[in-house]
């Protein structure tokens, strides 16, 4: 495990990671054009992103892909929050990406509590230590800011793709490189079948983040974002630019950098959208059986005793 200090060196330049690979020579079955593997599930944009469900990808075919692809994975762990990170990065090394080389960038005030697993060969947790702040609501707010800075210094010269989780979860199932593209979101498990009017978008004109009541595509997870280096980059940075002129007005977005998120989402398409089997609570919402797999789900916790500490 590497312990790393705040600041960091800067860099410049990242890997070609539009260019197309060649796969090696593989047996597998044959698409069927008419015979389309989910037809109860919307699979399909309408600006033709993919929709992630299962059924709808061949990992074999995505691993060869990818096989020379490292990625970063982010996760703030600040206060208390650093109870989660064991089962977390337990359940990482048993569902996420296996078989890639991965680096868990962990950000935390406590790095003398982040615990020591075995991880499999390729990959390594780095430590990076950062301050705290007395709001839960401002640790969710700087989690922009932090990776946006820390991608200018470091993560464009050392992983291909990011992948930004909450910390208070835990993998369940398969989470590999199907959900890779430029830049990719997360259907929010509560607002999935919902309308657009439902969404709790920032409905405030004054705050950057806000939506109008006959705009929007999808309401997206706050817990489960990511894409290239660079189109994170260009995210975080334009999500942390909003909230410091957010901040100046004297507004806070309803849903703190959720609400950011789906305003940049609402006008940055995402290339690949990810199904709720990537993002779910079973204790707060019942499983409908379109949802042959649930990948990544709530950890049970009581959030005042939490956030606040």
């Amino acid at each position: 495990m590497l312990l790393e200090k705040k600041e960091s060196s800067e860099g410049d330049g990242h890997p070609d990671t539009c260019r197309i690979p060649e796969v090696p020579r593989l047996l597998y079955p044959k698409a069927q054009l008419l015979k389309p593997s989910r037809v109860n599930v919307l699979v399909m944009t309408p600006w033709f992103a993919p929709i992630i469900w299962d059924g709808t990808f061949n990992s074999a075919i995505l691993d060869a892909q990818f096989r020379n692809t490292t990625i970063g994975l982010t996760v703030f762990a600040i206060k208390k929050y650093v109870v989660f990170l064991r089962l977390f990065l337990e359940t990482a090394e048993k569902y996420f990406m296996v078989g890639h080389r991965v680096t868990y960038y962990v950000f935390t005030d406590r790095p003398a509590d982040v615990p020591q697993i075995a991880l499999q060969a390729g990959r390594q947790v780095v430590v990076l230590h950062v301050g705290s702040y007395r709001r839960w609501q401002d640790v969710s707010m700087h989690r922009m800011e932090m990776i946006s800075n820390f991608s200018r210094q470091r993560f464009l010269r050392e992983v291909d793709y990011l992948v930004c989780l909450d910390v208070d979860m835990k993998f369940s199932d398969h989470v590999g490189v199907e959900i890779l593209a430029p830049l990719f979101g997360t259907l929010h498990p509560g607002f999935y079948a919902a309308d657009r009017q439902s969404f709790t978008y920032e409905r405030r004109p004054l705050s950057r983040a806000y939506i109008p009541r006959d705009e929007g595509d999808f309401y997206y997870a706050g817990g489960f974002f990511g894409g290239s280096v660079p189109e994170v980059y260009r995210l975080t940075t334009a999500c942390h630019q909003a909230m410091t002129a957010d901040r100046a007005r004297g507004i806070e977005a309803v849903w703190h950098d959720e609400s950011h998120l789906n305003r940049y989402l609402l006008s940055h398409k995402p290339s690949k959208v990810l199904s709720p089997e990537y993002l779910w609570d079973e204790r707060m919402l019942q499983r409908p059986p379109l949802l042959h797999r649930l990948r990544y789900v709530a950890v049970p916790k009581n959030h005042a005793e939490i956030r606040n500490r």
